[in-house]
């Protein structure tokens, strides 16, 4: 019984260990799953949210009073005469501490404040942009690979059909139906689904470094599902277009600058300041206290504040100008994405309909005349491999497709409001 035990115990491990490994091995990538890392996982998004905070952090000081100053001194020290250098036999000798306070003017300090929570927006307007972008090239790559995987698999079954084509010819060419010649035409198609395989395997690399580039090494797991199908609804869109992070971005520029305005105006109102001061003299003489109030004197704001204030209002003017440019060329892109989808629909639409049983009846009929010796070995050969680029064409169409409604989705973040 204790031998049986020991066995038993010493194998218990590594079925443990081959269950963990294949819980571990199994894990596969969804849609769904990509799209979440990209949110969270891209770097370029971490990067923004540590700008954030770096932003959020120095707003804090905005718009408070700038710190008092301590002042510490020896007033009217003689430097000549019997008296020189002495503390105490003038009368007129102080020793001084005191304590500064500058006032800048109400209005500039709440457009301070003002300005670096726009600044906030700004970078939090950034962050927005960065994921939108990190989500649409993440969903991108997803279904670049997961097209390219299909393209693959479509590629293994040619070979097994080609094996079996391969015998064929050769049990054709064995009961004199064929010359010698014939053999080498399936040997030719094997050496071209090669070549195309391996076009493809590399063509799979690079999605696979992409999808990694954003989501790190999740992005090498095997891919699982497939990619929503999304209704793509061109007034829908058009509307969601102004909710575009890019587009949104430019309503906190625009409070930035306005806020920025207000500050450049408000130097135009005198900033003021308080002292207050302790004199402490000889012994035999009497200390003093002294009160003083500053104030600055924008008397020359033609050659100091309105130049600023012009600059700030012909840089909205500009930012104005860059939000119609930009709002158009948004809409230029969407109406040409509706239009590439509309045209890839109706592409994928007659190839699966149409060229796929044109290209399927062709081949066998040309293999019936072969067969029947109407007709020659190429014109099999050129039957086979019409019909698998018509194949091909449809699973790249369908790729095609659904890289432009990728587009089309992420006019604006999933989430946001329409």
């Amino acid at each position: 019984m204790p031998t049986f035990i020991l066995h038993r115990s010493r194998w218990r491990m590594p079925f443990a260990m081959l269950f963990v490994f294949i819980s571990e091995t199994s894990h596969a990538l969804t849609f769904d799953e990509a799209m979440r890392l990209a949110e969270t996982k891209s770097p370029q998004i971490e990067a923004e949210a540590a700008n954030i905070a770096s932003i959020e952090s120095s707003s804090r000081s905005a718009g408070q009073l700038p710190d008092p100053k301590l002042e510490l001194g020896i007033e009217n020290l003689p430097v000549s005469g019997p008296e020189q250098y002495s503390l105490t036999q003038d009368f007129m000798t102080m020793r001084k501490i005191g304590l500064m306070q500058d006032f800048p003017n109400s209005k500039k300090r709440e457009a301070e404040a003002d300005a670096a929570r726009a600044g906030v927006a700004v970078a939090q307007g950034q962050l927005q942009i960065e994921k939108l972008v990190a989500m649409r090239a993440t969903a991108s790559a997803w279904i670049e690979r997961s097209t390219v995987e299909r393209e693959l698999r479509f590629v293994d079954a040619l070979e097994d059909e080609n094996r079996l084509f391969d015998a064929a010819v050769r049990a054709g060419i064995a009961s004199g139906k064929g010359s010698l010649a014939d053999g080498v035409t399936p040997r030719q198609e094997a050496v071209a689904i090669e070549n195309l395989k391996s076009e493809l395997v590399a063509r799979r690399e690079k999605a696979v470094a992409e999808l990694e580039r954003w989501i790190g090494r999740s992005g090498a797991e095997p891919l699982e599902g497939p990619v929503p199908d999304w209704k793509i609804e061109p007034d829908m869109l058009s509307h969601a277009l102004h909710h575009h992070p890019e587009l949104e971005l430019f309503d906190s520029k625009d409070r930035k600058l306005d806020a920025e305005i207000s500050e450049a105006k408000a130097e135009k109102i005198p900033d003021w300041g308080i002292e207050l001061a302790y004199q402490e003299r000889a012994p035999q003489f009497g200390n003093m206290a002294s009160f003083q109030f500053t104030m600055a004197l924008p008397i020359f704001p033609e050659s100091r504040q309105d130049p600023r204030i012009a600059a700030k209002i012909a840089e909205k003017e500009a930012l104005d100008a860059e939000r119609e440019a930009t709002l158009r060329e948004h809409n230029a892109m969407l109406e040409s994405d509706l239009a590439e989808y509309r045209r890839l629909a109706d592409m994928e639409k007659r190839q699966k309909e149409s060229m796929i049983p044109l290209s399927e009846e062709k081949v066998n009929l040309t293999l019936a005349a072969w067969q029947g010796g109407k007709a020659s070995l190429a014109d099999v050969a050129v039957a086979r491999r019409e019909r698998i680029e018509t194949k091909l064409k449809v699973i790249e169409l369908d790729g095609d497709r659904q890289l432009v409604a990728i587009r089309l989705h992420f006019t604006k973040l999933p989430g946001a409001e329409p």
